[in-house]
């Protein structure tokens, strides 16, 4: 963050928007508020908390975050929760329960809690709020898709949701009728000022790319996201090889490892198997925000072939920048991807659609170029970083009227 302030957003997102924060913050100042969830970086979860984190505090919340501990056998577990909310059948035996909360059990004896406030991030943190004094609200933020989960999973991880004061989700489906508890809707947002998605010059972008062996002067598609099976990095193998017969171009897959996620690098790795035979794909698993940014701002069009998504934060980035998305008619992307005015839906499975539309799109340039605008503009309307902190605000204040805690 680099110190930066709320001020210093003015410029995109106007004066109106910061006075609001700060009369809207008002009642919370003083308050003590913490999230927690299971990884410092990587992912969407932990790049907003990077941003939320210092200007809340900015605002003059004692707005907190920490990250549970895990060991080897925590990670492998809480990643098969996540497949299992996302719909996969998978069987997650008592052992596994018994490590999934008995790290969290552990995490409590030396994580002490005094705030007016929790947020508890997705499944892995999910069961603290068993082992503590319930002495102040607690709100349950999931980001995964869980419009369709695994029964049993469900079952089990609801006991522990019913404990909450309330939950947050990315999208309507995804709030199950089943679950008594508070509901609301808050839609993730994008720093336009972090380095990912902060204006660069294209020379400098040219520069980086090049620095990865990727071409320059040749049609560019990309999917920026984790390597993990819901995001289909295989189809979209397929789609490009559909793409080639029409048009000479390049596929970069970029991804970046997240340590709560240890699936990633075994699919990383069978996908480099999977591409020897096919030319110009470019496979990169390694963090670097300006290599994502540059990736995303040169590519002609930008795919995202989700078979399940949260919201697809990448989308979000890929517009801010100006560039034409494809993408899964899927999850919180809906909310974003606006059929031909933002870009193209498809639907998951349907290469051919996919790949025609990439097609359209790299050989119309106006049509780019409008979708592209037309995407940027939806982002700055909906989708920055100022948006969210607003919501945060009023749902923590709601919280602690709905409770009757403190004299919010």
């Amino acid at each position: 963050m680099d110190g930066r302030k709320l001020e210093d957003y003015r410029d995109i997102v106007g004066d109106k928007v910061i006075a609001t924060l700060f009369k809207e913050s008002t009642p919370l100042r003083g308050k003590r508020i913490l999230n927690v969830n299971s990884t410092f970086t990587g992912g969407g979860v932990a790049e907003m908390l990077w941003t939320t984190v210092p200007l809340m505090n900015d605002l003059g919340l004692e707005y907190g975050w920490r990250v549970i501990h895990g060991t080897p056998e925590f990670f492998p577990i809480t990643k098969k929760w996540h497949n299992a909310l996302q719909g996969e059948n998978v069987i997650i035996d008592d052992h596994e329960k018994e490590i999934y909360t008995g790290i969290n059990e552990l995490f409590s004896r030396f994580t002490h809690i005094k705030h007016d406030v929790m947020i508890v991030h997705d499944p892995q943190p999910l069961p603290l709020i068993s082992f503590y004094p319930k002495r102040q609200p607690w709100i349950w933020r999931c980001h995964i898709d869980l419009s369709e989960p695994n029964k049993e999973a469900w079952d089990y991880i609801k006991k522990f949701i019913l404990r909450y004061d309330n939950t947050v989700f990315s999208v309507d489906k995804f709030a199950q009728s089943d679950l008594p508890n508070d509901k609301a809707l808050i839609a993730p947002a994008i720093d336009p000022m972090s380095i990912k998605n902060m204006e660069m010059d294209r020379s400098r972008q040219e520069e980086i790319l090049k620095e990865n062996g990727i071409d320059t002067d040749r049609c560019l598609l990309s999917q920026v996201s984790r390597f993990d099976k819901w995001k289909d990095p295989k189809g979209v193998l397929e789609v490009f090889k559909k793409v080639k017969k029409s048009i000479d171009a390049q596929l970069v897959l970029l991804g970046a490892p997240a340590t709560d996620d240890p699936e990633g690098q075994e699919i990383f790795q069978d996908l480099q198997k999977e591409i020897q035979g096919v030319e110009d794909v470019h496979i990169i698993n390694k963090q670097s925000e300006l290599l994502v940014n540059a990736v995303q701002s040169q590519s002609n069009v930008i795919i995202q072939k989700s078979l399940r998504e949260g919201f697809g934060l990448t989308v979000t980035e890929a517009l801010w920048k100006g560039t034409p998305v494809v993408a899964s008619d899927v999850g919180g992307i809906p909310l974003q991807v606006i059929d031909g005015e933002t870009g193209y839906l498809c639907q998951p499975t349907n290469y051919d659609e996919f790949a025609e539309r990439i097609v359209k799109i790299v050989e119309d340039q106006s049509l780019g170029k409008k979708l592209g605008q037309n995407g940027k503009d939806h982002v700055r309307n909906n989708f920055l970083i100022t948006r969210l902190m607003l919501e945060w605000i009023q749902q923590i204040k709601a919280t602690l009227r709905s409770t009757k805690v403190g004299t919010i």
